[in-house]
């Protein structure tokens, strides 16, 4: 999944497509270098961000999902709000990608109308809030228990079970310490038995990460250690990684396919 946000303030590549035909244009490259899915955000969701409104947001999104769609591409919707979900499912989205676990009123059954594939991320509070001493007391068996909770409630709203995948939401409202945790501990998570997205492209924990060995980055600067997130997230049963360099994500997650099918006599 090739992350594509047209904002002028994601916190690594906002302000790179804000016009309808450059966004289109770096689109269908993810998709040259291995996207199979190229997911769409016209809200930063960085942490600090105020909420931007739903008209701006579909203004931002919706001609770029519509070409992308009629392009022949799979194209996911990163949106908390049903309004704009149902707008670019109507335009050719075929996922929405819920970074607030698909909680808002009306959202379930947009989804479920559309027949839409969906991803219900866990984030604890809201983006304006999220970072400020997130707290748990077991947190992979917080994140467990909450994804589970909402593949229940798609279910029941309507959702096909095999069009539900979890994601336990790295950086959404954890610690250094807990993100850290929950990637160790995968194969809880994708035990529920649904397939699980793991997002973890150039986040501040991989700053701290090589912060701590000595080396000061930049967002852009990261693609090398979300590379080496891609390779273990996959190994402990991931189906889904969201990355910005989709080429270095794409040899990541086919190298480790590779090794890993092998491993197993598939």
């Amino acid at each position: 999944m090739g992350v594509l946000n047209v904002t002028p303030d994601s916190f690594s590549d906002g302000g790179d497509h804000l016009e309808p035909g450059t966004a289109v244009a770096a689109g269908l490259a993810m998709t040259d270098a291995g996207a199979d899915i190229v997911d769409i955000g016209g809200e930063s969701t960085r942490p600090g961000s105020d909420p931007t409104d739903t008209g701006e947001e579909m203004r931002r999104v919706l001609p770029v999902v519509s070409e992308l769609a009629t392009s022949g591409i799979v194209v996911s919707i990163d949106t908390q709000k049903p309004e704009v979900a149902s707008a670019a499912l109507d335009a050719g989205a075929e996922i929405v990608n819920s970074i607030n676990g698909l909680r808002a009123s009306g959202m379930l059954e947009v989804c479920a109308r559309h027949g839409a594939g969906v991803v219900a991320m866990h984030m604890q509070g809201t983006p304006k809030t999220m970072q400020i001493a997130p707290s748990y007391d077991d947190v992979v068996d917080e994140v467990c228990a909450f994804l589970a909770e909402r593949s229940g409630a798609a279910e029941t709203a309507g959702i096909d079970s095999e069009r539900i995948c979890l994601d336990p939401g790295i950086g959404f409202g954890k610690t250094y310490e807990q993100n850290l945790g929950l990637l160790a501990n995968l194969e809880q998570i994708v035990a529920i038995g649904r397939p699980v997205l793991v997002g973890t492209s150039r986040k501040g924990f991989l700053g701290e990460i090589l912060r701590r060995a000595g080396r000061e980055t930049a967002a852009r600067e990261r693609d090398g250690a979300t590379a080496a997130t891609v390779a273990g997230v996959i190994a402990a049963g991931a189906a889904v990684v969201r990355v910005h360099d989709v080429a270095a994500g794409f040899e990541a997650a086919r190298t480790t396919d590779a090794i890993v099918r092998g491993s197993q006599g598939e």
